[in-house]
């Protein structure tokens, strides 16, 4: 599992990081190669850089499919949970039980629809406009992302039935960095309580 969670986090940021990248590197391109440098702009109009945004859209879109995985498995994902958490704890964990089947259940007809699609695209010769990949290549996000979130769904609904926890995302914690009782510190930067003036 630990392969999987490091793979799937290396990849998503990969792919966020090499796309955001290449987007600058394109836009910096566009405005550099429109410098009046004869030698700089005749260097730079030989660099042809036409296929950086269709290379970024893929990009993105690969990295949203196992964003959102990834998404199920930390519990970053943003749901409405006020009503659940006001029933009893044996209803609530039904209730709860019953989400996670049914979005393990549409990913997995998500995926396994796409799989078909997939296959029947690769039986042809589409290719994407500007990088001219096989289709089939492109599209193979939708059901390798799908997949993956389905079993997420079935991790945590499994995790979840045995120990009644779902995972949660503190949005306050850094990985990495200890948590430090800011309120404990000498040189403290909150206000401090005011103290009442005695008449």
């Amino acid at each position: 599992m630990k392969i999987l969670d490091h793979l799937e986090e290396w990849l998503i940021a990969f792919l966020m990081g090499a796309a955001t990248l290449l987007i600058f590197v394109a836009v910096a391109h566009r405005y550099t190669a429109g410098a009046p440098i004869p030698v700089l702009q005749d260097w730079l109009l030989k660099i042809d850089l036409s296929w950086a945004q269709e290379l970024c859209v893929y990009m993105f879109v690969w990295m949203a499919k196992f964003g959102a995985a990834y998404g199920v498995r930390t519990g970053i994902h943003v749901g409405v949970d006020v009503m659940i958490n006001r029933l009893p704890a044996s209803t609530r964990k039904l209730y709860v039980l019953f989400g996670l089947g049914a979005g393990a259940l549409f990913t997995g007809i998500v995926g396994t629809l796409a799989t078909g699609f997939v296959w029947d695209i690769a039986h042809t010769d589409s290719t994407s406009p500007d990088l001219e990949l096989p289709k089939w290549i492109v599209y193979l996000c939708i059901p390798l992302g799908s997949y993956l979130m389905c079993f997420r769904f079935l991790q945590v609904a499994w995790s979840f039935a045995r120990t009644g926890e779902l995972p949660h995302h503190d949005v306050a914690h850094v990985e990495g960095v200890e948590d430090i009782d800011v309120y404990a510190l000498d040189a403290n930067l909150h206000p401090a309580a005011v103290k009442e003036a005695k008449p």
